[in-house]
């Protein structure tokens, strides 16, 4: 007998503070649509944060919502963990 794998899951998320007043999710799904996600963001060169518990939480809420307040906070890491990447690739 095999044991099952667990699914793949992603979750897409944008903020333009210019144009948004928080983050919110732009696409999600598991699977080969998750692995579709991943190959898409690699491709555009957009930083991966690899946080199951994070996708988790992200991925119950709906596409086009926007992030609720309680977890302005994760998320913020999450933005924060980008900018390190872009800071670091800026000096290469």
């Amino acid at each position: 007998m095999r044991q099952h794998e667990e699914r793949r899951q992603a979750v897409a998320v944008r903020y333009n503070r210019e144009k948004e007043k928080a983050p919110r999710i732009i696409g999600k799904g598991k699977g080969l649509v998750a692995d579709e996600l991943i190959k898409r963001a690699e491709e555009a060169k957009v930083p991966i944060q690899k946080d199951p518990s994070l996708v988790e939480l992200l991925g119950q809420l709906e596409i086009n919502e926007t992030i609720p307040e309680e977890l302005y906070e994760v998320v913020a890491e999450l933005f924060a963990f980008i900018y390190q990447i872009d800071q670091h690739s800026d000096k290469s």
